[in-house]
């Protein structure tokens, strides 16, 4: 199912922010799976690992989901001329929205005063969402590189 028309695939391919989430999206794999390590290496006590890195760890993801969500904000204004919530992107979105709720979640339930062992399921639960969020703009890429592909062999890029 094609996302882009061929108008829509010229602007995405000269978009700058096409390339600042090309750029973004390894560095927040990255924090991810910093984070997981870290979550696991504590939840299972294998190492000696002050939960202060816990946190830190789930911030700085935060932060760089934040910047990609703000970031493809613009992406999506620039392309399908919304902000966000766009027929086009609709479930990536939704799925960006519900990670993001779990993502602050953890923070909330910190303010909170929830155990450490309760604030370590909440950052799997976290980082969980984000797998899925991003296996999703995984499949559509693919899609659209393949949707690309049969446009270009028919001359309409």
């Amino acid at each position: 199912m094609p996302r882009y028309t061929p108008e829509q695939l010229a602007k995405r391919n000269a978009s700058v922010w096409t390339d600042i989430q090309i750029i973004l999206a390894p560095i927040q794999f990255i924090f991810f799976l910093t984070g997981v390590v870290l979550n696991t290496l504590y939840a299972y006590n294998i190492v000696a690992i002050d939960f202060f890195w816990i946190s830190i760890a789930i911030l700085f993801k935060t932060l760089f989901f934040a910047i990609l969500f703000t970031t493809g904000m613009f992406f999506e204004k620039e392309i399908f001329d919304q902000w966000v919530y766009s027929p086009e992107f609709l479930w990536e979105d939704v799925g960006s929205t519900i990670a993001a709720f779990f993502h602050l979640l953890y923070f909330v339930m910190a303010w909170m005063g929830y155990p450490e062992h309760v604030l370590v399921i909440e950052a799997y639960i976290a980082y969980l969402t984000y797998v899925g969020n991003a296996l999703q703009y995984l499949i559509r890429i693919i899609l659209e590189k393949n949707n690309e592909k049969k446009l270009r062999m028919q001359g309409q890029i």
